[in-house]
């Protein structure tokens, strides 16, 4: 707690080396040039000290993982949720590519590093591998860092990351938010599978519907989770020139949900009117 009553985070190195100071003075340098409502926000910092601080603004209701894969039922993630999640962390990723001051490439999107606040609004953290990029740079040329399950196999392979290599890991997200399922599967013979994999060959065989969480299922409507899984699939295509951009994915997004809320405002609407119309009567 601050003096002035606001509770914040504090960053703290657990394991001091030059890689892990150079990721915390690059968080500050890049939070620095950040200004957005999905993103978290750096109140302050002190290098100086033996082991660096970071102060963030607090956010109280933790991880997107742990919503996902650790299922409460007394707060559920509801598909209106995850709904309004993924087009929040879209809007932030399309800020950052194609908005800010100077264009930011993340490099290390995954659900545990988008975070909650009181309102289940999304917050996007962790910095420490971020990248600035020119205007007229097509990829940035870098040793591959990244977690695997959400990594863009054409990074990978080239080592050269792109904007489309946020957008890969986006895609990730965006099917655990569909399926609840973790980036790596274990399988019963210990093999480890990439949940990306088995979402495509499940698309592919017209088996989305065993893959989808339940929660999804009973609440989205058919349309619109349809309409998401094919924007995921597009997202963690092979080869990156055919993924879309931050900024079509988040207005995509965006489309669904306002499609979504007049679809429900109908249906109230409708329920409003028969229920006047069973008080009145004929």
């Amino acid at each position: 707690m601050l003096m002035d009553g606001r509770i914040v985070a504090v960053k703290k190195l657990k394991i001091m080396s030059d890689s892990k100071l150079e990721q915390f003075i690059n968080e500050v340098v890049i939070l620095c040039q950040i200004n957005h409502r999905n993103v978290v926000k750096l109140l302050g910092c002190c290098l100086e000290t033996e082991v660096p601080l970071l102060v963030y603004e607090f956010i109280p209701n933790g991880t997107l993982s742990e919503h996902i894969h650790g299922q409460n039922e007394e707060f559920p993630i509801t598909w209106e949720m995850r709904l309004q999640i993924a087009t929040e962390v879209a809007k932030a990723l399309s800020y950052l590519h194609s908005a800010a001051s100077i264009p930011i490439y993340h490099r290390d999107i995954k659900s545990t590093n988008i975070l909650l606040d009181d309102k289940y609004r999304a917050k996007v953290a962790d910095f420490g591998t971020s990248k600035f990029f020119s205007i007229d740079q097509t990829h940035l040329t870098t040793q591959v860092q990244g977690t695997f399950g959400y990594l863009d196999p054409e990074y990978f392979q080239s080592s050269q990351f792109t904007e489309k290599s946020d957008v890969y890991s986006f895609g990730v997200v965006l099917i655990e938010l569909l399926t609840g399922k973790k980036p790596i599967l274990s399988t019963r013979s210990e093999e480890r599978k990439s949940l990306a994999l088995y979402f495509k060959i499940s698309m592919k065989e017209d088996h989305l519907s065993d893959l989808l969480d339940a929660r999804v299922v009973k609440e989205g409507m058919k349309e619109d989770i349809n309409e998401i899984a094919f924007l995921a699939r597009r997202c963690i295509n092979l080869n990156g020139k055919k993924r879309p951009t931050m900024m079509e994915v988040a207005m995509e997004l965006e489309r669904i949900r306002k499609c979504q809320g007049d679809f429900r405002a109908q249906e109230n609407s409708k329920e409003i009117e028969y229920n006047t119309t069973e008080l009145i009567g004929p």
